[in-house]
């Protein structure tokens, strides 16, 4: 990996993959109240949630709902996404194996997922893991997970700041960027 990649790395398992109740036990919670709209509710209650992930730092806010809830459950999502753009895991990118949650939502060669589902940002730091292993290698990394290039580019896309990431990468080396 390189340098510059290892920035934020990461012991086995991602914390993307985890549970929320586990990656909740990593943070540190702060609630809070800000201004806007809203109506009462909002001036009254800490609504506002703020998660930072202890292990990383990484840091994430959810505010637009009048439920803290509502809140907590937004952000544990967007940390979730986040991990998996920013947070590597070392791999072996000769033996990596597709895990068996990518085998199991992978069919033939495609990976239907729609990025609000609670599997996205596993899936994404999978992959994210494998392409940064094989030095942005999108086709071999699409190969080794058993789906297309155009497969592999489309779930790294739903993420535009997953794409930026990869195109970053591979500016860093030489190669071309992917069409985001």
């Amino acid at each position: 990996m390189h340098v510059e990649d290892e920035k934020l790395l990461v012991q086995p398992p991602h914390p993307a993959s985890l549970d929320p109740q586990d990656l909740l036990a990593q943070c540190t919670t702060r609630t809070g109240r800000v201004s806007g709209p809203g109506g009462t509710n909002r001036n009254k209650v800490d609504t506002a949630i703020e998660l930072i992930h202890d292990p990383t730092g990484l840091s994430v806010t959810a505010t637009e709902r009048r439920s803290q809830h509502q809140n907590r459950s937004r952000a544990i999502d967007r940390l979730r996404r986040r991990l998996a753009i920013e947070c590597r895991t070392r791999i072996d990118p000769k033996r990596q194996r597709p895990s068996e949650l990518w085998a199991q939502r992978r069919q033939g060669d495609k990976m239907p997922i729609n990025p609000r589902h609670e599997d996205y940002p596993t899936l994404l730091a999978e992959a994210m893991d494998l392409v940064t292993a094989r030095r942005y290698d999108l086709a071999g990394a699409a190969g080794m997970l058993g789906i297309t290039m155009s497969q592999l580019c489309r779930l790294i896309r739903h993420e535009k700041k997953a794409m930026a990431r990869i195109n970053q990468g591979r500016d860093r080396i030489g190669l071309h960027r992917i069409k985001a």
